[in-house]
């Protein structure tokens, strides 16, 4: 019988439809239901593509006997991530306090005013490792809510109160300035893996956002040893089990150092960010090996990501079956040297192994390896290379597919917009800029709607129950503000002014802080707020950039003192824990460099617009546009007339102005291009 559960829209929520455990979704229902039957709410929180979710709920939320004690003794009430951000985060903060650490499936036991009283992750169907069965766990929550509940009551209250009192440190006055950079470059350089590229040990993530800054430092300090370690990082990944050598994209981390196997679920976010860096770096050094990721990264999202409404989905799951028909991780992408033969031929094969890294023992399990490119084989034949990757790519098309998590949620679709529209402009591919344009039309129509505030996810062309948080608003504004500069339509910066209207009315507080619910969103425990970048910008840092963009833009005083003063936490994040607050850091050196104000009086996709975009200048603006309209729809293109009747570039910051120019060498220049 299918519960409450079939009516969401969310494709995790949905995979429990037709559990035997009677699933409410998140809602004060809920909540009264258990007031009303004095039972305590069990909380399951996880996402669609999170492999250990599908374990306990195989395991546990499958099982009758699981599932009738649950219904009996709880209200159960599952949440997707993804979803509810701000509930995911607020009791995820609980369970790392309570447990010393965190993860999905997240399973946390509240009183009918949703205050957590025990926690847990995923727990097994036996007891094992020390760990109690789920059972059992069931069984003594229950046993404490009828005997105990002075207890259960006070260690509640304690929790929450501890949660209250957990005010953020705020940056003090003032924003990160170049001694916060310098230690926070210095402390990245100390933590940097020399041997393998990227930052600390296993399990290694993608760290797009710190690259992103090393970058930026380099263009505008001229700092090698950031250029380094950001190409070097770049390379590793490239070549390593993390990229997916037939297909293109990136999965989400790597379980070891050296990038050899990964976590095999592939997210939008992590690929739309690399996409944006692989584009990046390539400006920075014309890498050919940078040209091809960006490029193959973009493709991917666009071929195995999009939806039927133009959207882009969330993910892509680690499980698939394998030839026996079982669900397991890395299915679809690992090889057996048996398997090259197959597929090659002796000839062939032994070719493939050798530049894919593909042995008899194998580097994944049972005997398969994952593809890489382990560099060792000397010089290759490229025809031959293309010619075995396009017939190992189409005999992998006949196994069976991960599934995908067809979710379209706002904030990453903001990223994935910013990253396909500026790769088409670096790479002359009009086409991935109307694939951004399009998600970008999505998020108009069906996230903003007839209501006028973004939300957070939607399905099939139809808008999710939840609100959007702070990331949605700055990622989305991001993203619109990207499409403005390559696209010369000023529809889109319009749209990213609403949008940070909302962060400066709604989602702004005392002294330059920000929230990541707005003020009229649902209360819960605790009001969240995390400025630090993790898996993608956090909110905070998010709107900071979108923010100064849009000040640079407009010339708005509102919004770059907003910026501002939400960059006073990034002065005092940056030298402490770098690698955690990396969109950060690119903002700040957005502001240490103005950032510049590029305005071509010309036409859109010439010359001088081309070379403005492929500018090095961190966080510089471009607008572009030519004839007596240009100005309503950028103001920097106001009062800019053209030079002797050519296409003309201005280049100002700090209230300064260069002289114009109508040479794109000149322009080139100015921008450290």
């Amino acid at each position: 019988m299918a519960n409450r559960l079939a009516q969401t829209t969310s494709p995790y929520l949905l995979q429990h439809a037709d559990n035997p455990v009677d699933w409410w979704p998140w809602s004060s229902e809920a909540f009264e239901e258990a007031r009303k039957r004095d039972v305590p709410v069990l909380l399951s929180v996880g996402y669609a593509s999170c492999h250990w979710c599908h374990v306990m709920a195989h395991e546990s939320f499958e099982d009758e006997t699981v599932a009738a004690y649950l219904n009996a003794h709880f209200v159960p009430v599952k949440v997707d991530r993804e979803e509810r951000p701000d509930v995911d985060a607020v009791y995820m903060e609980a369970v790392q306090a309570a447990t010393g650490h965190g993860g999905w499936p997240m399973t946390v036991f509240l009183t009918p005013d949703a205050e957590p009283f025990y926690f847990g992750t995923y727990f097994p169907p036996e007891p094992r490792h020390g760990s109690p069965s789920f059972q059992q766990v069931l069984e003594g929550v229950t046993t404490a809510w009828a005997d105990r509940r002075d207890e259960v009551a006070e260690v509640a209250g304690r929790i929450v109160a501890d949660l209250a009192g957990r005010s953020l440190v705020h940056g003090g006055d003032g924003v990160p300035g170049e001694s916060e950079v310098a230690q926070a470059l210095l402390g990245l350089t100390r933590e940097y893996d020399e041997q393998h590229g990227g930052f600390g040990g296993a399990p290694k993530f993608p760290p797009a956002m710190v690259v992103e800054f090393l970058l930026r430092h380099h263009a505008r300090t001229g700092a090698e040893g950031a250029l380094q370690m950001a190409a070097d990082t770049c390379a590793a990944m490239a070549r390593g089990g993390i990229y997916d050598q037939l297909g293109g994209g990136f999965a989400r981390y790597s379980v070891d150092r050296e990038w050899i196997v990964p976590h095999f679920e592939k997210m939008l976010y992590d690929n739309a960010l690399l996409c944006r860096v692989y584009a990046h770096l390539w400006r920075a050094t014309g890498s050919d090996e940078a040209r091809r990721i960006a490029l193959e990264t973009a493709d991917f999202m666009v071929r195995e990501l999009r939806t039927a409404e133009g959207g882009f989905a969330s993910a892509l799951d680690a499980d698939s079956e394998d030839a026996e028909g079982k669900h397991v991780e890395g299915a679809f992408y690992v090889w057996t040297p048996e398997q090259l033969r197959e597929v090659l031929g002796e000839d062939d094969a032994a070719f493939a192994a050798d530049y894919f890294g593909v042995t008899e023992e194998g580097t994944f399990e049972e005997g398969a390896s994952v593809l890489r490119l382990p560099g060792d084989a000397g010089p290759v034949d490229a025809d031959r290379v293309a010619g075995v990757r396009a017939r190992l790519l189409a005999a992998r098309d006949e196994r069976p597919h991960p599934g995908r998590d067809d979710k379209v949620v706002a904030a990453w679709n903001g990223l994935a917009i910013a990253a396909l529209a500026e790769t088409g402009a670096c790479f002359d591919r009009p086409d991935l800029v109307e694939r951004a344009t399009e998600a970008a039309d999505l998020l108009v129509r069906v996230h903003l709607g007839e209501v006028a505030r973004l939300t957070r996810t939607s399905k099939d062309g139809r808008a999710g129950d939840n609100a959007g948080v702070l990331e949605d608003y700055g990622d989305v504004a991001e993203g619109f503000l990207t499409l403005a500069a390559v696209t010369g339509e000023g529809a889109w910066l319009e749209f990213a002014g609403f949008l940070l209207d909302i962060v400066l009315e709604q989602f702004t507080g005392e002294g330059g802080q920000l929230y990541d619910t707005a003020h009229d969103a649902e209360q819960l425990i605790r009001r969240p707020q995390d400025p630090t970048d993790s898996a993608t910008p956090s909110g905070w840092t998010a709107a900071a950039g979108a923010l100064l963009s849009y000040a640079a833009y407009t010339g708005s005083e509102a919004h770059r003192t907003a910026a501002e003063g939400a960059l006073g936490v990034v002065k005092a994040l940056g030298p402490r824990v770098p690698r955690f607050v990396g969109w950060g850091l690119a903002v700040a050196e957005a502001l240490l460099d103005g950032p510049r104000e590029v305005a071509v009086a010309g036409p859109v996709g010439g010359e001088l617009h081309r070379t403005a975009l492929l500018g090095r200048a961190p966080g510089a603006v471009v607008a572009a546009g030519e004839g007596p309209g240009a100005g309503a729809e950028f103001p920097l293109l106001v009062d800019r007339p053209l030079v002797g009747g050519e296409p003309t570039a201005y280049v100002c910051r700090h209230f300064v102005c260069d002289a114009p120019t109508t040479d794109a060498r000149e322009l080139a220049a100015k921008l450290g291009g």
